[in-house]
């Protein structure tokens, strides 16, 4: 089976070698004859820098890669934008998905597969900090943020970078078999089945945006007592400032109100929950800050389109 990687200029080289090595150990962990033999396609064959600065050759150019691709995936890179309207190129990955058994992307790479037309009407992900303009430039594709990767058909895509190793060991476990994937997942230290979705990252993530370090100190506080009295006046109290000055700020910051952060914190809290224990909705709704099931229960409803009880059995 061949492995083809189309990567670009300024490759989030994660997205490029994270892959390669879960398919590389599949073939060493199978044993006998390799399974996966690999081709990173470009737009030349010359030396090309990833995002880090780092150097290396592609095999072929997507006008000369080979007629016998089983799976061709589309790294993401930061300057994405700049290499999705080439049209005979998207014209090139129309034929390569009729002709492919699969095709897909990691992190950014969906917003080359979806200039090509090859999301329209399926379910997508991509990174956690795209999913919105990815929403808005492409309306025809059911975008859904959290998840790690989504398989639609014989069509794939991840979340940011370290989820492209998360595709790449479930299309092994399709190939080759749970027990292959297991021992995979063993000898490169990762998940054989990541817990969560990537949103589980979000409110740390947006914790570390804040630029000011007293709004930073807060949302740490937040996030480890997300089952005490989060009322803004509280939390600007705990910053040194008035209530006023301190959504005002906190809003500059995280582009996020009070409000909007401790909810998302204490989503990601229940989630995680749900999803790793089975723990009963009302010690979730207590544990996590939002006090009775109700209001767990609309809490989910309003951002994530599905009850708690749902959520569980689904993920």
């Amino acid at each position: 089976m061949r492995i083809a990687i189309l990567v670009f200029p300024g490759v989030q080289l994660l997205d490029l070698v994270g892959p390669m090595d879960v398919f590389h150990e599949a073939n060493r962990q199978a044993g006998k004859k390799p399974h996966y033999t690999f081709e990173i396609i470009s737009t030349t064959t010359k030396a090309i820098a990833g995002s880090n600065g780092m150097r290396f050759l592609p095999d072929s150019t997507w006008r000369t890669a080979s007629r016998d691709i089983d799976t061709l995936l589309i790294a993401g890179t930061p300057t994405i934008s700049s290499h999705q309207m080439d049209q005979e190129l998207l014209n090139w990955l129309q034929r390569q998905a009729r002709r492919a058994r699969r095709i897909g992307a990691v992190c950014t790479g969906a917003f080359v597969l979806a200039a090509a037309g090859l999301l329209d009407g399926r379910r997508a992900t991509t990174h956690w900090n795209s999913t919105s303009k990815l929403t808005a430039m492409y309306p025809d594709i059911v975008v859904e943020p959290d998840h790690i990767y989504i398989k639609d058909g014989a069509t794939y895509t991840s979340a940011g970078v370290t989820a492209g190793m998360d595709l790449a060991l479930a299309l092994v476990e399709e190939d080759l078999g749970r027990d292959v994937a297991m021992d995979v997942a063993r000898e490169l230290v990762m998940f054989l089945k990541r817990p969560g979705g990537q949103s589980q990252f979000s409110a740390h993530l947006v914790a570390q945006m804040a630029d000011h370090s007293v709004i930073r100190n807060v949302q740490d506080w937040i996030l480890g007592n997300l089952d005490q009295d989060l009322a803004v006046d509280i939390l600007a109290s705990r910053a040194g400032m008035s209530a006023r000055n301190f959504a005002r700020i906190f809003k500059r910051d995280t582009q996020s109100t009070p409000a909007d952060f401790v909810e998302a914190a204490r989503l990601d809290a229940a989630r995680r929950m749900l999803e790793e224990s089975p723990t009963p909705l009302k010690r979730v709704a207590a544990h996590c800050g939002f006090g009775e099931v109700n209001t767990l229960r609309r809490a989910f409803i309003r951002r994530l389109g599905i009850s708690p009880a749902e959520y569980r059995r689904r993920f």
